[in-house]
């Protein structure tokens, strides 16, 4: 039997119906201001060969540009992977001696690239009550943002004995979803979607292993850069390779 028609599409994740279920479908794009993931039609990509698109529709300038007609002028959210020269690139003393808040156990994790895609780096630290118990970082020449977060997920769970009970932190969505919405669904498809190639696919086949091998160590989102202490000192991690100091 053939595969269904796509539902309507919303501004994040498409739905499949198979059956009396509804198959997720992981989105082509992440949005660079808000970070959440999105498709679009194929026919409007091919309408502009070469483009990727960057935003949502929520956070698209278009859309910004109408809103600002009308009401006063507001500084739009900046995405956390797009750094200017004026933002935060803390080593690891000034993240400790800055930041206080946030939750005090678990495994956390971030990566990047810059530009994206672009040379990257991945950054992990295991805490417990507020005490480092690992931190491990690394960097690649030519990669992207999600790769980047794939990977520091894999080094956080490689990290952590079968046993372990801390949850793994992350600030990507769209790496929580894959794994614990999606992936699954993928595989029991014989790792295919409707829509196209899932990308990064040998990092979420490894990670989605991990995971499951990992019961009492929960994937769950937190914040970025609002002033978690170990987030912050995860980014700090993963962006080592630009400053040559951790």
């Amino acid at each position: 039997m053939d595969d269904p028609e796509p539902l309507v599409e919303t501004e994040s994740i498409s739905n499949f119906r198979l059956g009396s279920r509804y198959v997720l479908a992981m989105p082509d794009f992440e949005c660079q201001t808000c970070g959440v993931g999105f498709e679009l039609p194929q026919s409007v990509l091919d309408r502009f060969p070469g483009w990727t698109p960057r935003y949502c529709r929520e956070h698209s300038p278009k859309k910004s540009a109408k809103s600002t007609a009308r009401k006063p002028a507001k500084a739009a959210p900046r995405s956390r992977k797009t750094r200017s020269s004026g933002e935060e690139n803390l080593t690891r003393a000034e993240v400790l001696e800055k930041y206080t808040d946030g939750p005090q156990s678990g495994v956390f994790t971030d990566g990047s690239s810059i530009p994206n895609p672009g040379p990257g780096g991945w950054g992990v630290v295991w805490v417990d009550d507020g005490e480092i118990l690992a931190e491990l970082h690394g960097k690649e020449a030519n990669t992207t943002n999600n790769r980047m977060e794939l990977t520091a997920l894999i080094e956080a769970y490689r990290q952590l004995p079968e046993d372990a009970e801390f949850p793994v932190y992350t600030d990507s969505r769209l790496c929580v979803d894959t794994i614990t919405k999606w992936a699954p669904g993928w595989e029991r498809k014989g790792w295919k979607k409707k829509s196209g190639p899932i990308k990064n696919l040998e990092l979420v086949q490894e990670l989605l292993v991990l995971y499951r091998a990992h019961p009492r160590c929960p994937l769950e989102w937190i914040a970025a850069h609002s002033g978690n202490r170990w987030n912050e000192y995860a980014d700090c991690l993963s962006t080592a390779w630009m400053r040559g100091v951790v």
